[in-house]
């Protein structure tokens, strides 16, 4: 079974624990909690620089690992989703995401995986990076809680398609 790659991007540092721009984070660490991914040759990685600075790093674990860039899956805030949804995507571009605008130059392409959790709109008045750094309230906190399990599911499905598809490429 090929190896397969989930990062999750976000902002270093006790100060944006809690904020929008780390649900990458957030689903990485549930992922540890709640999954043993280790026996499907899959690893979990959190950044630890800044968001816009993750292409680096990103590639630096690719190379690390050894997993084709179709294997690979950054997950990442969205603020054109709503709160309680998220997609997963392959080879689309940064939609203005500085973050992945950083992968995607350091990777020299778009073809790996997205997982965009929404993280909704600011509201008016207040700018988008003001807004990405802020904190979750409690009830969005609970929103959030109740997503993570659908996304494990979801990348159970994904993890046993990438398997499925190198059975088929193998035989």
């Amino acid at each position: 079974m090929g190896k397969c790659l989930i990062v999750g991007l976000g902002n270093r540092g006790e100060k944006y624990q809690r904020s929008r721009h780390n649900v990458g984070h957030w689903l990485i660490d549930y992922l540890r909690q709640v999954f043993d991914f280790s026996r499907s040759n899959t690893y979990l990685f959190k950044t630890s620089v800044f968001m816009n600075s993750s292409g680096s790093e990103v590639k630096a674990l690719v190379d690390k690992c050894r997993v084709p860039l179709n294997n690979l899956i950054v997950v990442h805030d969205d603020m054109d989703i709503e709160i309680g949804e998220f997609r997963l995507q392959f080879g689309r571009g940064a939609a203005g995401h500085k973050g992945v605008e950083s992968v995607i130059k350091a990777l020299g392409g778009k073809g790996f995986w997205r997982l965009r959790i929404g993280i909704g709109r600011p509201p008016k008045g207040v700018e988008a990076e003001d807004y990405v750094l802020r904190n979750f309230c409690k009830e969005e906190i609970g929103i959030l809680k109740g997503l993570l399990p659908k996304i494990r599911r979801r990348l159970v499905k994904w993890r046993f398609e990438i398997q499925n598809a190198e059975s088929k490429i193998a035989a």
